[in-house]
């Protein structure tokens, strides 16, 4: 009997570890294998159906092979005691998205736990989507989202993602720290400013060859001793006259100017709108984008 229930309980133990252990890597290794195979929309809220979830995934290999981002989209029901942003942020480290060294690329999360929609980038995305950018497409995908209609949200996105790609990174964007305050600005060089330096630079090279090959030549020796000897008879002389300036009329103009508070903010003085401010992951890396109640 008391083998028998010592059996018992040997296979109840057994069970329970199989569930746990069953539970455990569908919690956190299925994110890495989903994203091995390329697949990128976790539609795990069920928002979506599969047939707009294949021409969607199409959209995106194409969007990753022309502007070498990584795009995710993600729908949860349950955010497992997380902040929205912290799910989003988390679900890209962990399941080890992004392209390049930098890991670049960005998220898209309808989180109906939290009733909010994230963006989360990383890498050269961050620089892409700007706070102006960012806002303009949570304008977007808020518009679906607020009536339901999750697969205008998901299309709002890509569309989004496609255009701003395309325009790639805005002149005078910077990344700002939200948490240390610390500026981190783009600087790139255009192919006319590089021809100018290029022509610049051969010129003066040029120039200063040219220079002194013609002094050690000596081919200006006899024209220094012209210039010398002309210098010195030359008739130099100071001519005095009396004038004098009259103060007429005065006129006095006063204006009040206005002060700029729009393009000046906690960037350091930068304008606001190439901004791309960041925030520290749980990780510890940097992440951009933005959040939304819907």
């Amino acid at each position: 009997m008391r083998m028998k229930i010592r059996y018992i309980m040997a296979w109840i133990l057994t069970a329970v570890w199989c569930l746990s252990a069953v539970q455990t890597v569908w919690g956190s290794s299925d994110i890495e294998i989903e994203a091995s195979d390329g697949k990128r929309i976790y539609d795990m809220a069920g928002l979506l159906d599969n047939a707009y979830v294949q021409e969607a995934r199409r959209r995106i290999k194409e969007y990753q092979d022309a502007y070498h981002l990584d795009i995710v989209v993600v729908t949860v029901e349950d955010a497992q005691g997380k902040t929205a942003v912290e799910y989003a942020d988390d679900f890209y480290e962990e399941g080890g998205f992004g392209q390049g060294d930098g890991k670049s690329g960005i998220l898209f999360l309808i989180d109906m736990d939290n009733r909010e929609l994230v963006f989360s980038t990383d890498g050269k995305a961050i620089r892409i989507f700007t706070d102006q950018r960012i806002e303009d497409m949570l304008d977007g995908v808020y518009e679906g989202a607020s009536q339901g209609d999750y697969r205008a949200s998901v299309d709002s996105f890509l569309g989004d993602v496609e255009q701003y790609c395309r325009a790639g990174i805005p002149d005078g964007q910077y990344n700002y720290d939200t948490e240390t305050g610390k500026v981190s600005v783009y600087r790139s060089i255009r192919w006319y400013e590089a021809l100018l330096a290029v022509c610049v630079s051969a010129f003066m090279a040029a120039a200063a060859c040219i220079t002194v090959k013609r002094q050690y030549a000596m081919e200006e020796d006899e024209k220094r001793i012209r210039n010398l000897t002309m210098a010195y008879r030359a008739d130099a002389r100071f001519i005095y006259g009396d004038e004098r300036d009259a103060l007429v009329n005065k006129f006095v103009t006063s204006r009040m100017i206005p002060r700029n508070t729009g393009s000046v903010g906690r960037g350091g003085g930068h304008s606001l709108s190439g901004r791309s401010s960041t925030h520290t992951s749980s990780s510890g890396r940097s992440h951009g984008g933005g959040s939304r109640k819907f």
